[in-house]
């Protein structure tokens, strides 16, 4: 069924709850993962920020943080008994779901499991997602395990909206 899934990592927690979930499955299927880690134009343009007083290689900055990234995954992976291997694309060559799906297509992947805030309306249309980008057009099927979302004041799954 599921031998072959495909995990975007980006060291978030919502990342990690996609990572989890492909572990499970990987796991349950005896299938195997690949990692991925994309440094994209706007993962560089927020490291150039945030390092503005660092007189270094942005892009090293970067891998390094890609690789304590997709090591951390490949240690969970083995720790559950799961085969991984990781894969970083460091050349900011493409936008994060351009390379994730056609990673998907060149490994090939069974499947893409990936984490999502689930964001809806305007956060959504603002923040924009690399993972709806993914759900739309990936070539092979995808799961999604969405962030948890805090209901809105005064409602409950026990007392939905009249």
């Amino acid at each position: 069924m599921y031998q072959r899934i495909l995990v975007p990592a980006d060291g978030s927690s919502t990342a990690r709850r996609g990572l989890d979930e492909a572990i499970r499955l990987a796991k349950l299927l005896q299938g195997r993962l690949r990692v991925i880690h994309v440094i994209d134009e706007l993962s560089f343009a927020l490291a150039m920020d945030a390092y503005a007083g660092h007189a270094g290689d942005w892009l090293s900055v970067l891998r390094e943080d890609g690789e304590r990234v997709l090591a951390q995954a490949k240690a969970l992976a083995k720790a559950a008994g799961v085969e991984a291997d990781t894969v970083l694309y460091d050349r900011r060559s493409g936008q994060v779901h351009e390379l994730v799906t056609a990673e998907a297509a060149k490994w090939p992947a069974d499947l893409i499991v990936l984490g999502t805030h689930g964001r809806r309306g305007v956060g959504r249309v603002v923040m924009g997602s690399s993972a709806e980008h993914i759900l739309r057009n990936a070539p092979v099927p995808r799961f999604c395990s969405c962030g948890r979302r805090r209901p809105h004041p005064g409602r409950s799954r026990r007392n939905p909206p009249t």
